[in-house]
């Protein structure tokens, strides 16, 4: 049985942190991501921007289930620098989450245990400079509607919160929302009724 997840935890913006370890320095780097591209765009711009290091190690999770996720020792003995921080994303119950931690090789290899407590505290560093808040999971609908039913409309924008993402207007209004999942069903309820009692209101879940 899937159990709905309602709210997830994040990191509220981009920090990083410097750990040292017998000549060797890791740069670690936390951000707050939502898509699989989003991801690429930072690795792309920390490799560019430290195309002289090491290794570029990283790890992420994705969703509110937390059910996408990788971790890449990006030339480092297997499971020493991805895994360790990934363990640290787990850790702090995290999603929607890059750390990356960039390499400077400082003469003294650290061995993979080494490695695996290096990876970490960097990690871990990173993680402690973040604020972690939490979000809610949320539904996307359009709603569309005849101009009469325009106050209509608005107090169920008050009283569910919804966010407006887009709004237009042809021969009748179109809105673009998006409401947390806690109060989908509820807003579903109420736009029915007030479908069955006449008003033009119209609405569909986006995908």
């Amino acid at each position: 049985m899937q159990v709905t997840v309602f709210s997830f935890q994040t990191i509220e913006a981009p920090t990083e942190a410097l750990f040292k370890e017998q000549g060797s320095r890791f740069l670690a780097f936390a951000f707050p991501v939502g898509s699989e591209s989003d991801i690429k765009t930072h690795l792309t711009m920390l490799r560019k921007k430290y195309f002289d290091a090491t290794h570029h190690c990283y790890a992420w999770m994705l969703g509110p289930e937390k059910s996408k996720y990788r971790a890449n020792d990006d030339g480092e003995p297997n499971h020493s620098a991805g895994d360790p921080i990934l363990g640290q994303i787990k850790a702090h119950n995290l999603t929607n989450v890059l750390l990356v931690v960039v390499r400077y090789f400082g003469g003294t290899k650290l061995g993979v245990g080494g490695l695996v407590q290096a990876y970490k505290a960097a990690s871990a560093a990173a993680l402690a400079n973040a604020k972690i808040i939490s979000c809610d999971v949320t539904s996307s609908f359009t709603i569309q509607y005849d101009y009469a039913a325009t106050p209509l409309v608005m107090n169920l924008v008050k009283e569910f919160d919804l966010k407006i993402q887009k709004q237009y207007f042809t021969d009748k209004g179109v809105m673009e929302i998006t409401i947390s999942i806690r109060k989908k069903e509820d807003l579903i309820k109420r736009l029915e009724l007030l479908k069955a009692l006449g008003s033009e209101i119209h609405f569909e879940e986006m995908a």
